[in-house]
């Protein structure tokens, strides 16, 4: 399915500020379990797999995007999430308990998935989502100059 980018981008321009509410972040949440959570540290002093274990719960949109919503509702999606990762810099080698739907915002050729089983993935920003099996280890890469950033969330 394809998706609007400038509509989505119209959306999320005051949270793609580089430091939203004074904080620079990587990661602000778009669903919770509940109204009124701090989007950018809705797991301050829980364990990540806690969270993991409890994600199905997290499904209440936390801001009012009609557009963005509507992506949410539609799909499902749970524990949603956008995620950005600065230039030169990786993720940790992990699984996930679920599979994730990505769209991506901003990226680039040097920027990719590193999987287990399936190997390196480029997901290019053209509105397209995608599924992802990170049930299997794999990390993301940004390898540019430029930020990578994802709307990220837990698909059926």
């Amino acid at each position: 399915m394809k998706y609007d980018l400038s509509k989505i981008k119209e959306e999320l321009f005051d949270l793609l500020d580089i430091n939203f509410m004074g904080i620079e972040w990587n990661q602000i949440y778009l669903q919770g379990k509940e109204k009124g959570i701090d989007p950018i540290e809705p797991t301050k002093g829980r364990m990540w797999k806690e969270i993991d274990e409890e994600e199905l719960l997290w499904d209440v949109n936390l801001f009012d995007f009609p557009y963005i919503n509507s992506i949410l509702d539609e799909r499902k999606l749970c524990r949603t999430r956008i995620m950005k990762t600065k230039p030169k810099s990786c993720y940790l080698w992990h699984k996930d308990p679920r599979k994730r739907l990505h769209i991506p915002i901003t990226t680039n050729e040097h920027c990719f998935l590193l999987l287990e089983h399936d190997g390196r993935m480029h997901l290019p920003a053209t509105g397209e989502s995608y599924i992802v099996d990170t049930t299997q280890y794999h990390t993301q890469v940004n390898a540019s100059r430029e930020e990578r950033i994802h709307i990220v969330g837990k698909s059926n």
